[in-house]
């Protein structure tokens, strides 16, 4: 059992973190806007299980206290469209959790699939023409964990669904800091826009279940653990041969 804090708790994947937290038996804290909305969302059995603090996600001190003995950060908050408010949310929790010396250190914060590198090349996709600009705050908040001493990750899904309904035979694959969908090697020698055009072409591959990316999430809360330092992505592949 862990204490985990979930900032963000009522959106899509907060939401998620939140429930799954909680029936795997975690001590949930959720740093949320609006307490009745995650009331709604989760239900009275679920929700009498959480500690629920309704404070400002910009005030420093609040997030400082809500971080206090928890062993573990999930910032599922703010999104790419809000811009530099974005930004600022982030880099306040980041920096309290750096601060706050009677937190573990251990973060996970949400990205998205432009973050990861394409495979034979030095490209990222949120660098390739045609990737919405917007999408630059994520590359912001990456480079802001970089300069941290913290024991991050950065969960870096494509379009995430509320489900996946999946043959037996695919499984969830995991990667570290490069796309988890198999591309050709001689993309090396494509243009940026004809990789920018192949990468739009087959996005449908990266859609992943909110679920999934919770799950992967709280299976990696420990210190020092496979994803220390790392971007991860997520994607189902078929474990049949290909005739």
């Amino acid at each position: 059992m862990m204490k985990i804090i979930v900032f963000g708790a009522t959106g899509n994947t907060g939401r998620k973190v939140l429930e799954r937290g909680v029936n795997r038996g975690h001590e949930m804290t959720a740093f949320v806007r609006n307490p009745e909305k995650l009331y709604e969302q989760q239900g009275v059995e679920i929700a009498a299980q959480v500690k629920v603090i309704a404070k400002d996600i910009m005030d420093p001190e609040s997030v400082y206290e809500a971080l206090l003995q928890q062993g573990a950060a999930i910032i599922a908050a703010g999104n790419a469209a809000q811009g530099e408010e974005f930004v600022r949310i982030v880099d306040n929790i980041v920096s309290q959790c750096e601060k706050n010396t009677m937190f573990s250190g251990r973060v996970w914060l949400m990205g998205g699939a432009g973050l990861l590198d394409i495979p034979f090349t030095d490209l990222m996709g949120n660098n390739l023409p045609g990737f919405p600009p917007m999408y630059q705050t994520h590359n912001r908040n990456l480079e802001r964990l970089r300069q941290t001493k913290l024991d991050w990750s950065v969960m870096c899904p494509g379009t995430m669904v509320e489900t996946a309904d999946l043959p037996s035979s695919v499984r969830m694959h995991v990667s570290t800091n490069i796309l988890p969908v198999p591309v050709p090697e001689n993309i090396k020698d494509y243009s940026e826009a004809e990789i920018a055009g192949h990468l739009f072409s087959r996005f449908k591959e990266l859609d992943v279940a909110y679920e999934d990316v919770a799950n992967c999430m709280l299976n990696h809360l420990e210190l020092g653990g496979p994803f220390k330092g790392k971007r991860v992505g997520l994607a189902y592949q078929s474990e049949l041969p290909v005739s």
